[in-house]
């Protein structure tokens, strides 16, 4: 028999944020390093691995959906292994075996890494790792396009929305050293990436809990305080910024665009703003997390910030950058919620007019303080009509946001060929808008297309023959 015909395979299916992506990434790269080779379906493979999110309920019944699909393939072929990571093991971690006996390996987001030891390990009985360790930069990655990459810059969140359970799952708010940031980044820029997305549960306070003594980038000082100076060289020194972080990584050499998920409104600051006004790597695109438009709502939700103050973020946005997007996420049906409060919501979404929207209907999530707002909770009917009300309004803004593009020429860095037409490509704006288009060029390459057509999410555009003859 072959080494190839020896060679164990795994199988990883993804739920959830990037964040989640980025981790099933590290995983594919370990298994890889330890001799690995991916199955492109479960029913092949050695080991199936499910990387679980709790964010949303609905990720929840697919993921137990299929979690019963491998309950099956493990009684046909006993030797296969289930493991079960992420933020759902996570929250679950203390019944977890007793629910699913024929699981094999559990870990939670801050202990990939001991999946590697648990495989090479003499015995394969059931296992689970669930404390919180430090950022596992070491560990390879398999990336699914080689011209883009995540960075995670940090791990953990310190808030308490009310309906949230990320902070519990995947621990308190932790910055990775700046250096080691700037030197991944380089090493992903030598490895042919142009665009990088940096990853965060709340990315806009990255280095609050970092110091240095080096000054702060010229650009930045007419929006620093006196607590981001440092006083004098050997001293505590100034936090590390989120804005002077998205400048250091601009400046890496390769490094074309930059994108970053998800800030908090309450951190967006001009500092930032600035940055995506006078830095071309940085994109026009700002993904700003609403939630909800009452002021009343946003308390019960601990957002820490009310309807004026969101609203004046984004006013400060428009005014430095007026033609950058933005979208948001919206939670439809938070315990309580009244149809006037909902109303204000609306009257948000019409005052924004939002690129784009991430909409949302409450689902309660065990652990959280929301999930105990039991008498409050609306029924599904009045959810659901008001998400369609919803809907139809993010998308009639949406759509009248993306004809401003027709008959401009924009760069638009390809991605592949178009999902609805192969013989069309398909790639993306600074804005984060996709563009089907006909024209001439490979994956990674830029290319300017005049826009022709928009709907509310995608833009259709033509290569002019002089670009085509460029490329």
């Amino acid at each position: 028999m072959s080494a190839v015909e020896t060679q164990k395979r795994y199988h990883v299916t993804t739920f959830g944020c990037q964040m989640n992506e980025h981790d099933s990434e590290r995983m594919k790269g370990m298994l890889e390093s330890l001799g690995y080779a991916p199955a492109e379906v479960a029913d092949d493979a050695d080991l199936i691995l499910f990387n679980t999110c709790s964010i949303r309920e609905s990720a929840d019944s697919r993921f137990i959906a299929h979690l019963g699909h491998a309950k099956r393939m493990k009684r046909e072929r006993p030797g296969v292994v289930v493991g079960v990571g992420g933020c759902w093991a996570q929250s679950v971690k203390d019944e977890i075996f007793e629910r699913f006996p024929f699981v094999d390996v559990a870990f939670g987001p801050g202990q990939i890494n001991r999946l590697a030891e648990f495989l090479t390990s003499d015995s394969l009985s059931a296992q689970g790792y669930f404390e919180f360790e430090g950022f596992p930069a070491h560990l390879p990655t398999k990336r699914d396009r080689a011209f883009q990459a995540w960075v995670q810059i940090a791990v953990g969140c310190n808030l308490k929305c009310s309906y949230c359970i990320v902070p519990s799952t995947r621990g308190r708010e932790s910055s990775r050293p700046f250096e080691q940031l700037l030197d991944e980044v380089r090493a992903l820029a030598a490895d042919g990436v142009r665009e990088i997305t940096l990853l965060g549960q709340n990315v806009n306070a990255y280095g609050r809990d970092l110091r240095t003594d080096e000054p702060l980038p010229d650009v930045l000082l007419p929006y620093a305080t006196a607590a981001k100076r440092p006083t004098s060289v050997g001293q505590a020194g100034r936090p590390r910024t989120f804005a002077e972080l998205l400048l250091a990584v601009a400046a890496v050499p390769g490094i074309e665009r930059i994108r970053y998920t998800s800030p908090h409104p309450k951190d967006i600051r001009e500092d930032v703003v600035a940055v995506h006004a006078e830095v071309p790597e940085v994109c026009q695109h700002i993904h700003l997390p609403l939630q909800a438009g009452s002021s009343r709502v946003l308390k019960r939700m601990r957002r820490t910030y009310d309807k004026q103050r969101y609203l004046d973020r984004v006013a400060m946005i428009r005014e430095r950058c007026p033609d950058i997007a933005i979208t948001t996420d919206i939670i439809v049906g938070f315990p309580g919620e009244t149809e006037e409060e909902f109303e204000e919501t609306l009257e948000v979404v019409d005052a924004v007019a939002f690129d784009g929207a991430f909409t949302f209907v409450f689902s309660p999530r065990r652990g959280t303080e929301a999930a105990e707002m039991v008498d409050e909770f609306l029924p599904h009917p009045v959810k659901v009509a008001r998400m369609e009300r919803l809907v139809e309004r993010v998308q009639h803004h949406a759509r009248e946001r993306t004809r401003r593009f027709v008959g401009r020429t924009l760069d638009v860095l390809i991605e592949g060929p178009s999902r609805t037409d192969p013989s069309k490509l398909r790639g993306r704006t600074t804005h984060n808008k996709v563009v089907n288009f006909t024209g001439i060029g490979q994956p990674g390459e830029t290319v300017p297309v005049e826009i022709t057509d928009a709907t509310s999410q995608t833009l259709s555009g033509e290569m002019s023959l002089l670009s085509a003859l460029r490329v």
